[in-house]
């Protein structure tokens, strides 16, 4: 049976990057005082509040496009063990954390393949396009 690794790697950034954005949106839409009030009861920073809902919403756009599709998946990741330490560890394994290390594997999975094929970013390097990132790792 032939397989289709490519289109793997896209519908894993695409799930990704809609359920992120939705999750951004969500903060922002429902008023992200609510989500500063959350973090600051469990003794985190009010202001990451903030950083987590716009790197979720722009992260979650990216991803869907596959533009930075490395940088972006290390955010998640980060926002992702975040959540894993200080909100979800004591919820348990069903029920409570198993999307988020479901979400953290598919992140580390996006940093290891990259945005693929089907991307933005190897579009916009077929057509010319250099990144800075990628000419460092050339020489």
């Amino acid at each position: 049976m032939k397989t289709y690794p490519h289109l793997g790697l896209l519908t894993i950034r695409l799930v990704v990057g809609m359920l992120f954005f939705a999750h951004g949106f969500l903060k922002f839409s429902e008023g992200i005082t609510n989500t500063v009030a959350f973090f600051e009861t469990i003794g985190i920073s009010g202001f990451l509040a903030y950083v987590v809902a716009i790197v979720e919403l722009t992260g979650g756009v990216l991803m869907i496009l596959g533009l930075g599709t490395r940088i972006v998946s290390v955010l998640f990741s980060m926002i992702l063990l975040g959540a894993l330490l200080f909100v979800k560890r004591s919820t348990g394994m069903l029920g409570g954390y198993e999307l988020d290390i479901a979400f953290l594997a598919m992140s580390v999975s996006l940093f290891l393949g990259g945005g693929g094929p089907y991307s933005l970013s190897t579009y916009l390097k077929r057509k010319g396009w250099s990144f800075k990132i990628d000419q460092e790792k050339e020489t």
